[in-house]
This record gives C-alpha cells, structure tokens and sequence, in this order.
C-alpha cells in the first residue's frame, strides 16, 4: 500500500512540474537558466591536501583530495596519476544504499573524471618527483544530501577541493604530511552545467522534481576557452540548435562558477 501511495504522490508531482513548464515557470519561482544559490566552503578536512564542501540548494556534496607517492604507469613513466570516484552515500536519500558501485554513482564518477582529465586540468607531468616515483591524485566525492543535480555539484566539489589542494613535502625518499607549503599546480578550471529538457521546455540545475519529470538531460563541461566534455542522459532528445544554446549559457555560467571555485 505504501509502495501505491509513493507512486501516485510521485506521478502527481512530475505531472504537476510537467504543467509548470509548460507555461515557462519552475516550482521554485527561478528563471530557466538559473542555479539555485551556490555556497563552498574549502579547507574542512585537516587530514587531506585539500577539501571543499559544495551546497547547490539543498543538495550537499563533500570532496576531498589525498596525495600518495607511487610508481607510474609503464606507458607513462613521467606522468603521475589522478583517480576521482564518486560515491552517494545511503543518507543522501531513501532509494541509496549500501553496496556495490550504482549506474548513478558509476556515470558521476565518469562525468567527474572525464571533465577535470579533458580540460587538463592537472598536468600529470607536474606531478613527477624521480625515476620510478610519481604523485597520485586521489579525488574522493561523496554526495551527503540529494535535491537534484548531483553531476554539477561533484564536478565543483572536486575542482575546489583541487584548488585547495598542497603538496607534502617530499625529501629523501619519505613524505611529510605535516608540511604542506606548495600549491598543486592547477593549469585549467573546468566547471560543470546540467540541463533538463521536460516537454519543449529546457532549464538549467534541476532540482530533485525536475529530475523526476524531464524527459532528457544534457551536461556541458567548459573552461575558458573549450567545450572539454558533454553527458547526455534518458531518452529524450535535443535539438542542434538547443544544443548550441545550452552550449552558449554555459560559457557564461562558467565564469561566475569559476569564481566562486577560486573565491
């Protein structure tokens, strides 16, 4: 019976957001392309070479980056490593559980990744110390709450705590995780917008309704200068001409989410 009950709560809401979008308008009174409010809050986790809290709404996301010495790659034996994975945890909402990786928590981890690896975000031949010895880049993103977005929110999350980052100290074959001086070398900002599409309607930052009502999602990863990735989900389709559109808020969102990252 409960099971019944949520159901038909749920489709009432999704038709209900459906018939607001219709008319141009979102449950929340916001303009198509606007986010919720954004807060970030760096440098909350002593422990780490850097962190960052990251509030789009009332989604929360917490990101924290570990440096670990390790020996390369074989193909790439001047290069260090960056591994980012992404994890909701059960509190985050009811339908998350424990467990083996989920497809939302796999495609996060992948959306993440892909955006700070394509922008170059860390050279990996910065992260060189000697023959046989590299930094490796650990980003650990877990989704506290879930209101909506959680793409976005990981992908800032994990390039604040990387702006927040500083390296140990490395001397005579030892590291020194109380000395933390020098900055990591971050040579782009890459910044993560999420678009749904409900009916012929497209907004920006859905929220946990919105999600639940779109008939597909676009996410556009940017720097200054270059469209670095894009993640398409759900089976609904995109127009060229909206594509270049939400290509184009996305550029100028990336400037205010770039400076809120390097604030």
């Amino acid at each position: 019976m409960r099971c019944i009950y949520l159901d038909a709560m749920s489709r009432m809401k999704s038709n209900y957001i459906k018939k607001l979008s219709e008319e141009g308008k979102r449950e929340d009174s916001r303009n198509a392309f606007d986010f919720r409010d954004i807060k970030i809050i760096k440098g909350l986790i002593d422990h780490a070479e850097g962190s960052a809290q990251v509030d789009i709404g009332d989604t929360r996301v917490i990101a924290g980056v570990k440096m670990v010495v390790e020996s390369p790659h074989e193909d790439t034996p001047n290069e260090g490593n960056l591994v980012v994975s992404v994890t909701i945890l059960p509190m985050a909402a009811t339908e998350y559980e424990s467990g083996p990786p989920s497809p939302e928590e796999i495609e996060l981890s992948r959306v993440t990744d892909r955006g700070i690896r394509s922008a170059v975000s860390i050279d990996p031949a910065s992260l060189f110390i000697e023959e046989g010895k590299v930094w490796s880049v650990y980003v650990d993103v877990y989704v506290l709450n879930y209101s909506g977005n959680m793409l976005d929110a990981a992908s800032i999350a994990a390039m604040a705590a990387l702006v927040n980052a500083r390296v140990p100290e490395y001397k005579d074959g030892s590291v020194n995780y109380e000395k933390r001086d020098k900055k990591l070398n971050i040579k782009n900002i890459v910044t993560s917008t999420t678009f749904a599409k409900i009916g012929s309607s497209l907004f920006l930052d859905p929220n946990e309704n919105e999600e639940s009502a779109m008939d597909a999602r676009l996410t556009v990863q940017v720097d200054d200068k270059e469209i670095r990735a894009m993640q398409k989900g759900l089976p609904g389709s995109f127009t060229m001409d909206e594509i270049n559109k939400l290509i184009d808020v996305s550029f100028d969102k990336h400037k205010e989410l770039k400076e809120l990252i390097m604030k």
